[in-house]
């Protein structure tokens, strides 16, 4: 389903006020300086095992959600394209063919087990791709750069969100595109439910694959933390994009947000 809002709301994501210094990490308040940290424990401690735990966590349902994103950057022959907290490189290997030998497309992520693991596998699939440990917060490219960016399951964990989205928008060239895959509201009718899978089923399951609770729990309110899409949609036309859309998939457990740099 697609949306294209006209109104957003302007208030800050469900859960406590926080102040200035204060952010969230998952349902706890921390200082903004600690939530770095944090994250970089979780992912440091899932990062083998991310993959099979997605396919378990979402039935599979994860490679869909992509291969949507993949078909909405319509990504061709010469250009460049910077995925950002790619992890294990599954979408940066799905730009890699449509961009072919002229085109350059950037893995990267803040946490360097996960971009490990994606340069390993890429290199396993005959990929060299470039790589790079970076904050999203402040991207080490010239403005203007990259025809297509892209986030996916990684925006809800920055501590700055807004900062974050700016960046994006600074190194797209004028007529570049924003993609934003990530967990968002899921419809009334099912949240019920929803909310059973994600704090029972998704920490049992985080025990007992990868023999850590903690950081499944983590997820799963990291997920109810997240603005919901008619937020996050105003949060990219803050960040100076145009033609801001959404797409609800899979009734909203997941959305893909962009947005285009008219300059």
């Amino acid at each position: 389903m697609q949306k294209t809002p006209n109104s957003h709301q302007s208030g800050q994501p469900a859960g406590q006020a926080q102040s200035a210094s204060s952010t969230h990490f998952g349902f706890q308040t921390v200082a903004e300086t600690e939530k770095a940290g944090k994250v970089a424990e979780v992912f440091h401690s899932v990062a083998q095992r991310y993959d099979i735990m997605n396919d378990l966590m979402s039935v599979g349902l994860h490679r869909a959600w992509k291969a949507f994103t993949v078909g909405r950057a319509n990504v061709r022959p010469g250009m460049k394209v910077l995925d950002i907290a790619g992890g294990t490189g599954d979408l940066a290997r799905a730009f890699a063919k449509k961009a072919g030998a002229t085109g350059e497309v950037w893995l990267t992520d803040i946490n360097d087990s996960m971009l490990r693991v994606g340069r390993d596998r890429l290199t396993d699939r005959g990929l060299l791709l470039p790589t790079a440990v970076c904050d999203a917060e402040k991207l080490p490219f010239p403005s203007g750069y990259f025809d297509r960016v892209s986030v996916a399951f990684g925006l809800r964990n920055m501590t700055h969100k807004d900062r974050a989205l700016a960046e994006m928008r600074r190194v797209l060239k004028p007529g570049g595109k924003l993609l934003v895959l990530e967990f968002s509201r899921v419809a009334k009718p099912l949240a019920p439910a929803y909310d059973w899978y994600s704090f029972r089923i998704l920490p049992w399951m985080g025990q007992k694959v990868a023999g850590d609770e903690d950081s499944y729990r983590y997820l799963a309110e990291s997920i109810r933390m997240h603005p919901d899409q008619e937020t996050l949609a105003g949060m990219l036309e803050q960040a100076g994009l145009s033609r801001v859309r959404y797409f609800n998939l899979s009734a909203g457990v997941v959305a893909l947000h962009e947005g285009v740099n008219l300059g």
